[in-house]
């Protein structure tokens, strides 16, 4: 319980100050990596429910999926001009140079997520397999462009 609540807290504050002002560039770094981390936390906790190796809840499980969802609308806010060059990152320097198009993977992160929460809801275990599918493919296709391996 702990952890759900600190993970709602450290969610609220990424949100909140995405929403209040745009990220700090030398809070950026920081500012992804953390949410990155989050969103990983809560797609893994979905994906060891699909693989049957941890019984969510339903509302576990759509608390998880909310957190990917809101976690895709606001991580972008992070790659902001001129953090390209960090030593502590995995970001590519395509990013910054091809940025319309990795906005573009935001938007199809975003549009399968919103299809994972519906699945999530719905309490159906193909659907939720399918758009858990979707966001996997999403994820890939951008960390295969603008992530460092």
């Amino acid at each position: 319980m702990k952890k759900v609540l600190l993970g709602a807290a450290v969610l609220g504050a990424i949100v909140a100050g995405s929403v209040q002002a745009q990220v700090p560039a030398d809070r950026s770094v920081v500012y992804r990596k953390a949410g990155f981390q989050i969103m990983a936390n809560h797609v893994g906790r979905i994906s060891a429910h699909i693989k049957g190796e941890r019984s969510l809840t339903a509302a576990q499980l759509e608390l998880s999926a909310q957190v990917v969802d809101d976690m895709a609308k606001v991580l972008f806010d992070g790659f902001i001009d001129g953090t390209d060059q960090s030593a502590n990152t995995k970001a590519k320097p395509e990013i910054w140079k091809e940025f319309a198009k990795f906005k573009e993977g935001q938007t199809r992160l975003v549009g399968e997520t919103g299809k994972l929460m519906v699945a999530a809801k719905s309490g159906d275990k193909a659907a939720l397999q399918a758009a858990f599918g979707g966001v996997g493919a999403a994820c890939k296709a951008c960390h295969d462009t603008y992530r460092a391996q």
